[in-house]
Formats: structure tokens, sequence, C-alpha cells
């Protein structure tokens, strides 16, 4: 996409002023009419009894090939999945634990990161850039934005990648507390036992239109191990990436009012809602309604006998596909 890249403090300021009457996805109102800007108004428990000592970071991150292997994904919480144009995928990453070094290559924000960040409180999001249009609703938002218009001295780019794919980010920079703690994780994710039953899966493979994820299951880590379009995904550390947990969330997936330049218009991924789910953990498949009353709320899962589906303890990864 063209419009990525750093975008200027006057441009957001002056867009600002332009679509004050615009409430879509803004702290008072998101896509789907919520008015109260409360935090998970009816509670949900944090992965521990460890209080937050503040925000999370959320970094998009790209993902086509020539922006692998990524850095400082291993080191992420929860790994978001998200189509976008021309079928392929980005990734929201999620810090409340730790924060690496570096993160990267960061990319530009989309209209459904807005809604999915609501169920943080504050988050601090990094992104390269956005398209023109979509800049004021990223400044009225209930998050702290922090593109290199906001944050230059945070954003280095590496000279063994080409432009757009070789922008980091310093998170310590823009984290200067350090990381917040997982009590900053209010997703509504349970950790715990696994359910009861489940089905036996050696792997799955979860495709968009131009992308493809397959996470197979590895006895001695006890975790999934992530491939990206058929190449194990590792970091440019060397690590071969892999989670305890993936979701496959279903989810409704509209037409944003956004386009790049080309005209292509993007996806939009409701997270705010129900639906189906499967979630992975300890070799096994277990099939799950997700719900997400209000954009504040977390997301919940829950099995067929009405109790929660646990998570195992360690990073997250959910894959949001279309329904």
């Amino acid at each position: 996409m063209r419009h990525e890249g750093p975008t200027r403090r006057t441009v957001l300021t002056a867009a600002l002023a332009a679509v004050a009457t615009t409430a879509s996805l803004t702290a008072g109102c998101t896509r789907h009419g919520t008015t109260d800007d409360g935090r998970a108004p009816h509670g949900t428990p944090a992965p521990s009894e460890q209080q937050a000592t503040g925000p999370v970071l959320a970094v998009k991150i790209d993902n086509v090939a020539a922006a692998r292997p990524q850095t400082g994904l291993d080191s992420a919480d929860v790994v978001y999945a998200e189509q976008v144009e021309g079928g392929l995928s980005r990734l929201m990453a999620v810090y409340a634990t730790k924060l690496p070094e570096a993160i990267g290559p960061v990319r530009s924000a989309r209209e459904s990161d807005l809604e999915l960040l609501r169920q943080f409180d504050r988050p601090t999001l990094a992104f390269s850039g956005a398209q023109k249009k979509l800049l004021p609703l990223i400044g009225r938002a209930p998050l702290r934005p922090e593109s290199p218009a906001e944050a230059s001295g945070a954003y280095y780019r590496s000279s063994s990648r080409p432009a757009p794919h070789n922008l980091y980010l310093r998170p310590a920079r823009v984290m200067p507390d350090g990381a917040p703690g997982r009590g900053a994780l209010t997703t509504g994710f349970r950790y715990g036992p696994a359910p009861a039953g489940g089905t036996v899966t050696a792997a799955r493979t979860v495709r968009y239109p131009a992308a493809r994820f397959t996470f197979t299951w590895s006895a001695d880590r006890n975790r999934w191990l992530v491939s990206m379009d058929g190449t194990p995904a590792r970091t440019t550390a060397g690590t071969r990436l892999a989670a305890p947990t993936v979701v496959v969330q279903y989810v409704k997936v509209t037409t944003s009012r956004f386009h790049d330049v080309l005209g292509n218009y993007t996806p939009y991924t409701e997270t705010v809602g129900s639906g189906k789910a499967d979630v992975l953990r300890d070799g096994r498949s277990f099939k799950a309604t997700w719900s997400r009353p209000a954009a504040t709320d977390g997301t919940t899962f829950t099995g067929a006998d009405g109790a929660p589906v646990n998570f195992a303890d360690g990073p997250v990864w959910v894959l949001l596909v279309k329904a």
C-alpha cells in the first residue's frame, strides 16, 4: 500500500477539526453505537492478580514475505491476525509482560484496529501511518497514537530491507515505564486446565484469500509451531514462533469506508458480537462460542457445556477469519 510511512502531526490536527462530527470508533462511540466509554463495565478477570501499572503496547506488524522474518514477535502476549487489502494478512501484536529491544517491521493502522483495541485501557498504538481520512478517528479514539509523527525518535529504518518493510520500533522509547504487567491484558481470556473432550489435532491451517497460517502441534515444546504461507515462521533472532494456545475466531468481515490510493477498500473485521470459534491447545481442538457484547468488554469463549474454555498459560494467537 502506498499510503505507508510517517504521518505529520499537523495533518492529524487539521483532520481532527475537519471531522469533529464523526463519532464512529471514537472515545464516545464505536461502529456499533456504544456511547459509554467505561472500562469493561461487567468486569472480566485478568490473567493473574497482578495489578496493571499502565497501558499495553499494541504494534501493527507487516506480514508479507518481504517483511519476514519479523523482529520481537515472540515477546508478544497476544498476536491478532486480520485480513487486509488484496486478501493478505497483517498482525497486531500486544505486549504487556515483556518489551523486546525492537519490534517490526511496523506498518499502517486499519479501521478495525480501533474497535479491537477498545478492550484495553488507553493502549499505546504504534503504527507507521494510516489512510488520510482514518487519521482523525485514530486521533479521537481512546488510545495513545505513536506513529513516527508523534515519536520519531522511537523509530528507525533498517538498511537491510527495502521500504516500506524496514521500519522498526524501539518500544522502550514509547513505554518509558516498561511493560505494564499481565493485569493490563483485559482481553477476557481465561487461563487454566484444559476442558474435557476436544478432537486430537496434529495441525491446523487457516486460510485468507492470499495468505495462510499453519499451526503444528509440538509435544516436545507443548506449543503450536507457526508457519506462514508454507514456511516455518521465525524471528530475526532465529527463534521459531510458537504459542500454547491458538484461537480461530469466526467473525463478520465487511467493507470499510476507507481505501488505498489504488481504490482497494479495506476489509472491516467486526470483533464485537458473537460467533463460533475453535480453540487449539494441548494438541486438541475445542469447539467454542465467542462473545464480546460491547467494545469495552473482553472476549469470552464458552464450550457446548456452557463452561468457559480455558487457555493454556502463555502467548495466544488469534486468527480473525470471515465466518
